[in-house]
């Protein structure tokens, strides 16, 4: 099963961990032929410490597993890509990613790729918690509502393709997809499922 892969000396392969629905890079760890094993007979990410010199499923303590979706391997048939449903933080300081600091200090730069999925995550906090006085609540509420808000901002981003600057048709396509994004939130349907939807159509 693994022969299209090229273990090192030690008989590991690094192995990247990522959100399949977000693209987001969660942690970097290592394998063996035996984790990548129990990896794709469990359904769970399996990954080999270098430390402790033993296999270790991800989230076995803390109990934030990797749920696996589809393993990839390079070009080189030497680095692995594991595309997960992440169940919590995937690093143990509790952060979601392992990479959430930036080289030099503070905190790295929001990545335009990862703005879906931070919307996706305060929305589903929004719709858990209920803050008063908060607009996304307000739209939750109110199904009518937030259909004509998804209308309404669809005619300005098409008014702004006609009559504006591009930065005002990038200002109203945020607002649209706010609100789609709402909209999804309010059915309890994940931006995933707009996502597979256009995959099936890709030919």
């Amino acid at each position: 099963m693994f022969s299209e892969l090229k273990f090192d000396e030690q008989g590991l392969v690094p192995c990247v961990a990522q959100d399949f629905a977000s693209g987001e890079v969660l942690t970097l760890a290592y394998a063996n032929e035996e984790a990548l094993r129990l990896t794709i007979e469990s359904g769970e990410v399996h990954f080999y410490s270098r430390s402790r010199g033993q296999i270790w499923r991800k989230g076995e303590e803390s109990g934030n597993v990797l749920k696996l979706v589809q393993l990839r391997y390079d070009c080189d048939g030497d680095a692995l890509v594991a595309l997960v449903e992440p169940t919590g933080p995937a690093c143990h300081t509790g952060e979601r990613s392992c990479f959430y600091r930036a080289l030099g200090g503070g905190e790295p730069e929001p990545v335009a790729g990862e703005a879906l999925a931070a919307l996706e995550r305060t929305l589903r906090s929004r719709a858990a918690e209920r803050p008063e006085g908060s607009y996304t609540v307000q739209l939750l509420e109110d199904p009518k509502l937030i259909g004509e808000k998804v209308e309404e901002e669809a005619e300005e981003v098409a008014r702004a393709a006609r009559e504006e600057s591009d930065e005002r048709v990038a200002e109203e396509a945020a607002d649209l997809l706010y609100h789609l994004s709402v909209l999804m939130a309010s059915r309890e349907l994940p931006l995933s499922a707009a996502m597979e939807v256009l995959n099936g159509r890709r030919g």
